[in-house]
């Protein structure tokens, strides 16, 4: 039997950094955990630095960016635990598709393909980056206004503004069009197309905020429910009340230990570093 995980990796999301799981690794490391956030290639840079010139980010590639995320994975020695967040869910998916990790959490997840719900709200948070076409060639993005409805609805302006202020990033334009609403418009399978019915791979929980506002509760229950033909460990759990940045958001502890509980509870006794087709 393999020994239990000893580390998590925290695999952040679009317009924010690394640095928006400041709170978590110090959480995780209290208990024993060491911990790793990796970047996506291009985002290693403090937030201030990216703010300044976030040209050096527009053209990331998906494809490149979860091969990185994979090495990272396989790198550690025992299996790792994989949280995610936003579109570091849906990397979370894509690692565990690939035969990676002991077990992984998507929180407040973006989807992978297939998913066709699209709440208005949703719409509504994305309108910026796709209301031009040249956005997606460019990174793109929120005022401070459009921030607070998309990622801190539940916080008072002030705190919206702070968390702004220290965490918020432009995003590559491209993702956001080619993965975002017409995803599933497009021919053929694209870059995060998962086997949903594959049964060899570590369990998964999608954690989702009830008052989400970008990736709402809605859209997390439709990915979660792609995977019912899976005969792979599969479960749902809804925060209510809680925004998109509920990792970020007070309370966030609780959302921290609920996730981890559930993954050292369920965390794969066989899980393999080896990839596999997903």
């Amino acid at each position: 039997m393999s020994a239990k995980p000893d580390t998590i990796v925290l695999v952040h999301g679009l317009w924010v950094t690394p640095r928006s799981w400041e709170h978590w690794v110090t959480h995780f490391e209290q208990k024993g955990y060491k911990v790793l956030t990796p970047a996506y290639p291009g985002f290693e840079v403090e937030v201030e630095a990216l703010r300044a010139d976030p040209s050096i980010i527009a053209n990331v590639d998906v494809n490149q960016t979860i091969d990185h995320l994979a090495d990272v994975v396989k790198s550690v020695p025992t299996p790792p635990i994989i949280m995610g967040h936003s579109f570091g869910g849906m990397f979370t998916q894509l690692l565990l598709a690939r035969g990676l990790g002991a077990a992984g959490v998507a929180i407040d997840s973006a989807p992978t393909e297939g998913v066709r719900t699209n709440p208005p709200s949703q719409v509504k948070s994305l309108f910026p980056a796709l209301s031009n076409p040249a956005n997606r060639h460019r990174a793109v993005g929120f005022t401070p206004k459009q921030f607070h409805y998309a990622f801190t609805n539940t916080l008072d302006e002030e705190s919206a503004q702070r968390d702004y202020d220290k965490y918020a990033i432009a995003a590559p334009g491209r993702w956001v069009w080619d993965y975002g609403l017409i995803a599933n418009f497009k021919p053929g399978h694209q870059e995060t197309w998962v086997n949903y019915e594959n049964d060899d791979r570590a369990p998964l929980l999608f954690i989702a905020g009830g008052a989400d506002h970008i990736m709402p509760p809605a859209v997390n229950k439709s990915n979660f429910k792609k995977y019912k033909k899976s005969g792979a460990l599969t479960e749902y759990h809804e925060f209510e009340g809680r925004s998109h940045w509920t990792c970020g958001e007070p309370g966030w502890e609780k959302v921290a230990d609920f996730a981890l509980d559930w993954a050292e509870r369920h965390a794969s006794p066989v899980a393999s570093t080896g990839s596999a087709a997903g």
